[in-house]
């Protein structure tokens, strides 16, 4: 039976990734059978550009009939002047709210090759592999009211964070769940002590973890995690947070890897599920061939693990970007004194190259 990705390459660098991310597909279809059909469609600021909607109805009927989809990066200063609701970003929150991909998973590993890119010293960030479970569908990127109004003559903004039981013990399970295949501990963050919110959400938790007597929880307030990221971060297994605090944390996390340009992504919870790296569409570099195709190529890794259910397929992904790093191949973002820079075309080709003689 085959299976369709769907492909959003959208702004920016996003294209220049997913074209090396395609390199990857099209060589495990090949090498091992699998039936692997991709389709592209408009996401964006190129959707606006085109149809003037940053999600276009046929883009939602490709990603409805997709086994998975695999997106590049979405925005940019060209549509900063938007109102909010048709800026180049509500096209990936639509896919969030629409599919219900109510668990973020961004995986932070700091690889041995690349310690001396890390801005932390080698003593504190070496070793450093931390699973961030971010929620995706509440808090206040969704809560309503929300808005901008005049009062009294003034203006006055608001933003309302919201979360019900419910959404709270679902992504809750899936950080236990993750944490039982890995080292057993769920560091689960909030502000409970000033947000009323936050407290469901630790008492939620709390009774979650008290059916997984074999992982360890510890509660952490947002601070103290910021804080301890930068001076303990092997401390760390298991990162369980809100959405707004996720969306923080887990790019400072990206920072410890060497590069946010390392970090993958997978979007989980309804039928399909949305893949897609870290790093935003930098459209300053968009077009040079410098922009590092890893946490693209590795998202597609996270895709053949929770979508296709080919874990082999998935660890031969990531070793080839490992077995690259090791010969000492480098784009600009992860450059270090003796080794060899390379563009990200050619970065695809070398992986694209190793995974042929792992597969």
């Amino acid at each position: 039976m085959g299976r369709l990705i769907a492909l959003l390459p959208g702004d920016g660098i996003g294209p220049e990734v997913v074209r090396e991310a395609r390199k990857i597909v099209e060589i495990v279809g090949r090498k091992t059978g699998a039936e692997l059909q991709m389709e592209e469609a408009l996401c964006g600021g190129s959707a606006i550009d085109a149809v003037g909607n940053p999600l276009p109805r046929e883009t939602m009927e490709l990603c409805e009939r997709s086994d998975a989809i695999l997106l590049g990066a979405v925005g940019g200063p060209k549509w900063d002047a938007r109102e909010l609701d048709q800026r180049p970003e509500q096209g990936v929150l639509r896919l969030r709210k629409e599919f219900d991909l109510f668990a973020n998973l961004r995986h932070a590993k700091l690889y041995p090759q690349l310690v001396s890119s890390s801005p932390l010293k080698a003593e504190i960030a070496g070793g450093v592999d931390i699973m961030v479970v971010r929620e995706l569908t509440g808090d206040v990127y969704f809560g309503k009211p929300r808005g901008i109004f005049h009062e009294n003559g003034k203006r006055v903004a608001r933003n309302t964070m919201v979360y019900h039981e419910d959404e709270v013990r679902r992504v809750a399970r899936v950080a236990f769940d993750i944490a039982r295949g890995r080292r057993r501990k769920v560091s689960s963050v909030d502000k409970s002590n000033v947000l009323e919110a936050m407290r469901l959400w630790r008492e939620v938790v709390g009774e979650v973890g008290g059916g997984y007597p074999d992982v360890t929880l510890e509660h952490l307030y947002v601070d103290n995690c910021a804080m301890a990221l930068v001076t303990s971060p092997r401390r760390f297994d298991v990162i369980l947070t809100p959405n707004m605090f996720g969306d923080i944390l887990s790019d400072e996390a990206a920072v410890l890897s060497g590069s946010i340009g390392m970090l993958p992504s997978a979007s989980l919870g309804g039928v399909v599920g949305l893949y897609e790296p870290v790093h935003g569409s930098a459209p300053d570099i968009a077009g040079k061939d410098v922009a590092n195709p890893i946490a693209c190529i590795m998202s597609v890794a996270m895709m053949f693990r929770y979508a296709f259910d080919m874990a082999g397929v998935a660890d031969k992904v990531e070793s080839s970007v490992v077995a690259v790093l090791e010969r000492g191949f480098r784009t600009k973002d992860i450059q270090q004194q003796n080794t060899t820079l390379v563009g990200t075309s050619r970065m695809g080709d070398l992986i694209a190259e190793e995974l042929e003689l792992q597969l």
